[in-house]
């Protein structure tokens, strides 16, 4: 049996007195894998993945100028951040240029459709999250609002 000391909130489930039905982490995976679904087939009329939204919101806002800029934030080795580019630039939305003081550096920018289509992604995140948020009150999307920014911030900086 797992020793809970008293710091250990009583409503976590323990490996050993419960089965994964009632496992936090488990259920914070499915919600995941469900919007990430969701996502899919809305964002699919744009000729996009789930996953591909992301670096071109992130180029359009200034968060990522390069390649290695995208990596970080998305947390995913460099190679996968180049596959993902390939895709990206093939649809014509963004081009990718050497910079010239370091030719280490790849330099991202957004084309002309790349902008067009960062301009109609936030439509389709609303519509998917709306779908999963259905019924939920002003109050009870605050609290999960709370209780994920909460979660995310006891972990530590590994950095």
């Amino acid at each position: 049996m797992t020793e809970i000391s008293k710091n250990t909130p009583t409503n976590i489930a323990i490996p050993e007195s419960s089965g994964p039905e009632d496992s936090i982490l488990l259920l914070i995976k499915n919600v995941h894998f469900a919007i990430l679904r969701t996502v899919d087939k809305n964002i699919a009329p744009l000729d996009l993945t789930a996953m591909q939204w992301a670096p071109i919101m992130a180029i359009a806002k200034g968060y990522a100028k390069t390649a290695a800029d995208l990596a970080n934030i998305a947390n995913i080795d460099t190679g996968a951040i180049t596959r993902m580019l390939d895709r990206l630039e093939s649809k014509g939305l963004l081009v990718r240029t050497r910079s010239t003081d370091d030719r280490r550096v790849v330099n991202l920018e957004l084309t002309e459709e790349g902008q067009r289509m960062a301009l109609q992604i936030p439509a389709v995140l609303f519509k998917s999250m709306n779908l999963h948020l259905n019924g939920f009150n002003s109050e009870e999307l605050a609290t999960l609002k709370s209780l994920l920014t909460r979660m995310l911030e006891n972990i530590p900086d590994v950095d």
